[in-house]
């Protein structure tokens, strides 16, 4: 529940405050493997005017949307076990209430279809990607590569299988700012391939601003040996695995 106060702490700031409040993404690691944990948004969080998770993200429809989204591909990334209650899987408006269905119809709508094909995208990702899961409870299986970035609220680490190959890095950028040509470090030399952007078309992103052909360099970056510089979209959470898009069988585009 500590992890899940202090996410929602952060996201339901406007990013205008979030670089005095980065500790409360980056504090959760300092217990993260001490037990075997459950990342929580439950129904506790959606009820008795506490406001629906769409709800609680600050700023315009798109910003909510996008910071929504942002929030579940950094949660499905980040070490233990996701556990997200009914309805926060399509962005509902409203809180749960027991007496009476989902508002599924909300589906019928561009932004709420994008959030649920989102979220199927992230079970098929951690399902295929052994490093969201292998190693949620040790150490090893996590390692930072930005988490001091608070001026431009931007964070990345790494997800690393029991294998040591098989990495996923996670980058975040949690504003409404572009950044372009970000300098990222890598663990693995060669081709790296975008498997998933919140920011895609399909998830109703803004999509101009997809990662293709990532390449790195061998210049030292962030106390790793290889980098690249890439495009992070505004509000979003981005996925990179090494090898090229062939390899990946589910890109996001």
């Amino acid at each position: 529940m500590g992890w899940t106060h202090d996410t929602l702490a952060y996201f339901e700031r406007d990013p205008v405050h979030r670089p005095w409040h980065h500790e409360e993404l980056t504090f959760g690691l300092t217990y993260a493997f001490h037990e075997n944990f459950i990342l929580p948004l439950s129904h506790d969080g959606v009820v008795h005017g506490k406001r629906s998770l769409l709800a609680k993200m600050p700023g315009d429809r798109w910003q909510q949307f996008a910071s929504l989204r942002a929030l579940l591909a950094w949660m499905w990334a980040y070490p233990g076990r996701p556990l997200l209650f009914m309805g926060d899987e399509f962005g509902q408006d409203g809180e749960w209430r027991c007496d009476r269905s989902l508002d599924w119809h909300l589906v019928r709508e561009p932004a709420h279809a994008g959030m649920q094909a989102l979220v199927r995208t992230l079970n098929e990702l951690y399902r295929d990607q052994p490093a969201l899961w292998e190693r949620d409870a040790d150490s090893a299986g996590f390692r930072w590569i930005e988490s001091s970035d608070a001026e431009s609220s931007v964070f990345a680490f790494l997800r690393i299988a029991s294998d040591g190959a098989r990495q996923l890095a996670c980058i975040a950028n949690l504003t409404p700012v572009v950044r372009h040509g970000y300098s990222v470090g890598l663990p693995i030399a060669g081709p790296w391939t975008e498997v998933l952007s919140t920011d895609a078309p399909q998830y109703c992103g803004s999509g101009g601003f997809a990662n293709s052909g990532v390449q790195t360099e061998a210049q030292p970056w962030q106390d790793l040996p290889y980098s690249t510089c890439l495009t992070l979209p505004p509000l979003a959470v981005v996925w990179l695995i090494p090898g090229t898009a062939a390899l990946a069988r589910r890109s996001s585009y």
